[in-house]
């Protein structure tokens, strides 16, 4: 089995107009957000495909809003640490949207 990402240009760069103004509107807040937001938008668009090249869709069930407390944990975290911390919180939220991830 293996892994096929199907993410076209155009649809990271408005992906990422999106969230670069929603940062600027909200003054950074908005970049604890954005792993959920990367996390999922990367494997909503991604396939196991096994030995016979059946293709079947990743489903990610993570909502942005959801963990709200995860998020402010994560940002006092960040805050104590001066930035430092949301290192860490990024591959965090990454392996916690693995774990909410099916095959369908």
């Amino acid at each position: 089995m293996r892994l096929k990402a199907d993410v076209a240009i155009l649809d990271i760069l408005g992906h990422l107009l999106i969230w670069l103004i929603l940062s600027f509107i909200t003054f950074g807040i908005a970049l604890f957000f954005f792993p959920y937001s990367f996390s999922k938008f990367i494997l909503n668009r991604t396939y196991v495909v096994d030995d016979m090249g059946r293709e079947r869709k990743m489903d990610c069930d993570i909502d942005l809003f959801s963990d709200l407390g995860h998020v402010l944990l994560w940002f006092v975290i960040s805050i104590l640490t001066l930035g430092i911390g949301y290192i860490f919180y990024f591959y965090r939220v990454w392996n916690y949207a693995l774990n909410n991830t099916r095959v369908d």
